[in-house]
C-alpha cells in the first residue's frame, strides 16, 4: 500500500476564491469533472463504540476507516474504500461495488460478502463480523479537484458539506441532509515524494496552518 503526503487547511470562502484562481493558472482540472467540479456522497462505517471517530478526535497516528462512495448521484460507479493514516501520510485502497451490493450493505445483508474474490470486500465483512462495523452517516459535499503532474500532486477544494440526519440510505436521493456547522471550506493537498514550489506557493495563505479536519467527524455532530 503506497502512502502519500497530505495537507489539510480550513478556509474561508474568500480564501477559496483566491486559491481557485491561482490553481486554474498552473494546474489542470480533474478529467472527470463537469464544469470543474462534481458532487460526492460517502457512507462512512464505524463501530458501536465509535472507534474510528474516537481515534480521529484523540489524534491516534495510525488509524483506518471504511466508506462507500459515489459521484454525482450516479449508481453505475460505486466504490468501497479504505483510508489508512500514519502520521502525516495517507493511503487509499478501493474496489468497485454494484448498486445491488451497496444496497444490500445498507439493508443489513452481509451474507454475499463472505468468500468474495475482492480482498477489500472480504476485509470489510470480517470487520463487520468481528468489530461490529456498521454504516453510520452520510457525508455529502461539492469538490473542485486540480492535478499537477510533477510530484503527482492533487489539490481539492471541498465545500457545501452536508450530513444525513441519522440517514444511511446511501442510494436514496431524497435522503435528508443538512449543512454542517460553520459551512467550512476544506483545502486538501496530496503528493508523492515532493511538493513543487509552484503548488506550495499557490496554496499558501498567511495565518493558515495545516489542521486535522475530518468531514466524517464534523458530520457526526448529528449522530
Amino acid at each position: 500500500m503506497d502512502f502519500r503526503h497530505e495537507w489539510k487547511h480550513e478556509l474561508t470562502v474568500s480564501d477559496m476564491v483566491a486559491i481557485r484562481q491561482r490553481l486554474r493558472a498552473i494546474a489542470r482540472p480533474d478529467a472527470h469533472t463537469a464544469d470543474g467540479k462534481y458532487a460526492v456522497r460517502s457512507l462512512y462505517f464505524d463501530t458501536l463504540t465509535d472507534k474510528a471517530l474516537r481515534e480521529k478526535l484523540d489524534g491516534v497516528s495510525v488509524r483506518e476507516k471504511f466508506r462507500i462512495r459515489l459521484y454525482n448521484g450516479d449508481p453505475s460507479f460505486i466504490r468501497l474504500e479504505k483510508k489508512s493514516k500514519r502520521g502525516g501520510l495517507g493511503s487509499k485502497a478501493g474496489v468497485r461495488l454494484r448498486a445491488d451490493e451497496a444496497r444490500a450493505i445498507v439493508d443489513g445483508d452481509y451474507r454475499w460478502m463472505r468468500g468474495s474474490d475482492r480482498p477489500l470486500v472480504t476485509e470489510l465483512f470480517q470487520k463487520m463480523t468481528c468489530q461490529g462495523l456498521r454504516p453510520r452517516t452520510i457525508v455529502d459535499y461539492t469538490r473542485e479537484p486540480f492535478a499537477f503532474a510533477p510530484g503527482n500532486v492533487r489539490v481539492t477544494l471541498d465545500y457545501d458539506i452536508r450530513t444525513g440526519l441519522r440517514c444511511v440510505d446511501f442510494l436514496n436521493p431524497s435522503c435528508v441532509t443538512v449543512p454542517v456547522p460553520g459551512a467550512p471550506v476544506i483545502l486538501e493537498v496530496k503528493w508523492d515524494e515532493f511538493l513543487p514550489s509552484v503548488i506550495r506557493a499557490a496554496v499558501q495563505l498567511e495565518g493558515r496552518h495545516t489542521a486535522a479536519f475530518s468531514k466524517y467527524a464534523v458530520c457526526r455532530t448529528y449522530g
